[in-house]
């Protein structure tokens, strides 16, 4: 069975943007415009996930979160937030409220896309797929086989592991201690800079000819997968 997303947002132009690219990559879609009939659509059919806009008539997004979250029935439901609302603030009320993640506008439908796949593998991993996507990189999860458009890409298990955590959160900033946690994990102690080895050896693999470095280092920050980079 398909993944069921609802999809609770007023703007009809974005509205008919984002179903057509989740039917496009497979998921089953339900579009509610106003803010209480989201609500009984969510508690009606017990979406597989929601994504939800904060600025909705009748009953705003954070409300519908609060309400989600309080409800037994759907209250383990991923929710993401979708809006314009993007200081820091505002970000950490949607999360403190329940929203498991956070999109401002504008976005694209891949990061969309790939950021649903993410909070599925985590919270349900049954409805995830064995692939991750981001840009022309394709990653095979059940044969740990990458592909950059048509070349594949020959990776060692720790680059594999790396590439695969960036892929999963696109366009996020990872600090090289939050790298060496994710990938090694916080129980194994290793030099601080042996993440930028592996970064070199990715990027090395994955660049070739004329294609773009996706892999953006950002200084005194840390590193990130981002098309724009």
């Amino acid at each position: 069975m398909s993944t069921k997303v609802l999809l609770i947002e007023d703007d009809p132009s974005l509205t008919v943007l984002v179903q057509y690219n989740l039917e496009q990559a497979g998921y089953d879609v339900a579009v509610e415009m106003d803010g209480e009939d989201g609500l009984f659509n969510a508690l009606t059919n017990k979406p597989d996930i929601i994504l939800l806009d904060w600025m909705l008539p009748n009953l705003s997004g954070i409300e519908i979160c609060r309400r989600v979250r309080r409800d037994k029935n759907i209250q383990n439901t991923p929710i993401i937030m979708l809006t314009a609302r993007g200081e820091e603030d505002d970000r950490i009320l949607g999360l403190d409220t329940g929203a498991d993640d956070y999109i401002t506008k504008p976005f694209s439908p891949k990061e969309l896309i790939a950021r649903i796949k993410a909070i599925l593998r985590r919270i349900r991993p049954a409805l995830s797929d064995q692939k991750l996507c981001y840009s022309d990189i394709e990653m095979d999860l059940s044969s740990r086989k990458v592909k950059r458009g048509a070349r594949q890409v020959h990776l060692g298990p720790t680059e594999f592991n790396i590439l695969k955590f960036l892929v999963e959160n696109p366009q996020r900033v990872f600090s090289r201690e939050q790298l060496l946690d994710m990938v090694w994990g916080n129980e194994i102690y290793v030099e601080i800079r042996t993440i930028d080895v592996h970064i070199r050896r990715l990027r090395k693999a994955l660049n070739e000819g004329e294609e773009a470095n996706i892999i953006r280092t950002i200084r005194s920050s840390g590193y990130s997968i981002d098309i724009e980079a």
